[in-house]
């Protein structure tokens, strides 16, 4: 008789849901469960998702403007009416989503890493992996819904209660301006600040930039640093150098201060500025040349004794890790809406932390794609700060709801116990700030029969 123990044991869930069902079902209950009811039993059970059962049927978009940049919330729906938003990396076109849409439909949105895996190489560098980025995003949200748990307990759990926020503050070429918007950072209880430090501070000074005739920092937005023909004089990066330190003197030396935008200027020229910058301690040099070209990374980073960061253009988690095995960086720094979504900047965070590396999270965006953020961070044990670029939109924060506002509170965020990424839209709020010429989620239905071979090999 072991054969019919345990093939009771092994069906008691499913002999417990058709049991609810019927009047003798709920007597027996009461036998077996002297001191609990059926309604208490019910209570406890989620029936607004069976997620093997889930499949996708549809993907819309509202696309965001002046938040403060221009974002496309996505929103993927299913057959059991629960939904997962997700968002295409700031700046980016929604088409790099609506283009996989044909792709998606008939999955099960819990198949998170499957469905990854079959999108994936339809994303590429920077903004180009938008598209892949903010439905991997939005599939966790379903995820979570469907399993009734936060994102970040589907990840393996949290390291830490709060997400520590580096606030990016707007450039002024007046330090005394600059590092009294820095310090009032500080006051609002930001414990990590970032500045701007382009050599557009100087240029117009002369004798601190060479550069060929008619070639500033304004014509070079399209030209890698390498092919510019722009390096920085020593009166120049004296003039930097002196910029710094009056913000530091307003700042003190105490507060972490990264420092971004240098400006397309040569290896050279990134070697001698890092060297100055040396006694004001900053907390990194970022993006200082294209992520691309690891050796020259590498030369930088072994002759300047500041950290050197990059990462928000980096999409799947094989360059990371070649640049921290090349020890070519000190912190990596990717854009969750380019990296490859939740799962993998995870993966990434995880690698670089065997090869003795930190990670800083690069965010530009919604609260929606902010959540995705907030979530990975929790459960990444190498993680440092996330950045924030909202502070000076008031009606940011007002995009969802959900979560307890506000949502940066004294330089750090809640993480929200709420399944999936643990928040909603605020419907009224993005309708009065879409892009001019657009819908709250219309359809798109001309999107759904896109084919094309897409396997890999032969």
């Amino acid at each position: 008789m072991n054969w019919f123990k345990n093939k009771v044991n092994a069906s008691r869930r499913g002999f417990l849901g058709g049991a609810l069902g019927s009047v003798a079902g709920a007597a027996a209950l009461g036998t077996m469960w002297a001191d609990e009811t059926v309604e208490a039993y019910q209570g406890n059970v989620r029936t607004a998702s069976k997620p093997s059962d889930l499949k996708i049927t549809d993907l819309r978009y509202a696309h965001v403007v002046g938040a403060p940049m221009s974002c496309p919330i996505i929103r993927i729906d299913t057959n059991q009416g629960i939904y997962g938003y997700g968002e295409v990396r700031d700046g980016a076109s929604v088409t790099y989503a609506l283009m996989l849409k044909s792709r998606l439909l008939g999955e099960n949105p819990c198949n998170v890493d499957k469905i990854f895996r079959k999108i994936k190489q339809f994303g590429f560098t920077s903004r180009q992996a938008g598209g892949v980025c903010g439905i991997e995003m939005a599939l966790w949200d379903l995820a979570g819904k469907a399993y009734n748990v936060p994102a970040y307990q589907l990840l393996g759990g949290k390291f830490r209660d709060k997400i520590r926020i580096y606030v990016d503050t707007t450039e002024s070429h007046d330090p005394k301006v600059y590092g009294a918007r820095l310090k009032n950072r500080m006051e609002q209880g930001f414990t990590w600040l970032k500045m701007d430090l382009g050599y557009d501070l100087v240029e117009d000074t002369p004798g601190t930039v060479s550069h060929p005739l008619d070639v500033t920092s304004k014509t070079t937005a399209r030209t890698q640093h390498f092919f510019t023909g722009i390096e920085l004089t020593d009166k120049g990066i004296g003039m930097m150098s002196d910029y710094v330190a009056a913000i530091r003197e307003m700042v003190g030396m105490d507060v972490p201060l990264s420092a971004d935008h240098f400006g397309h200027i040569g290896v050279n020229s990134c070697i001698r500025l890092g060297k100055a910058m040396e006694k004001h301690n900053l907390a990194w040099l970022e993006d200082m040349i294209p992520w691309q070209f690891s050796d020259q990374l590498k030369e930088i980073k072994d002759a300047v004794n500041i950290p050197i960061a990059t990462g928000e253009d980096i999409f799947l988690k094989e360059p990371f890790i070649e640049l921290c095995r090349k020890n070519a960086i000190d912190i990596i720094h990717p854009d969750l809406a380019s990296s490859g979504g939740l799962l993998e900047t995870k993966k990434i965070g995880d690698a670089a932390m065997e090869l003795g590396h930190a990670m800083a999270m690069h965010f530009a965006g919604t609260p929606v794609s902010f959540m995705a953020n907030v979530h990975c961070a929790a459960a990444t044990e190498n993680f440092l700060a996330l950045e924030y670029h909202s502070d000076e939109i008031p009606w940011w924060q007002d995009l969802v709801t959900g979560p307890a506002k506000p949502l940066i509170d004294k330089g750090f965020a809640a993480i929200p116990e709420a399944p999936g990424l643990g928040i909603e839209l605020n419907a009224d709020v993005v309708k009065q700030h879409l892009a001019p010429g657009t819908s709250y989620f219309g359809p798109t239905e001309e999107w759904n029969k896109e084919r094309s071979h897409d396997r890999l090999f032969s």
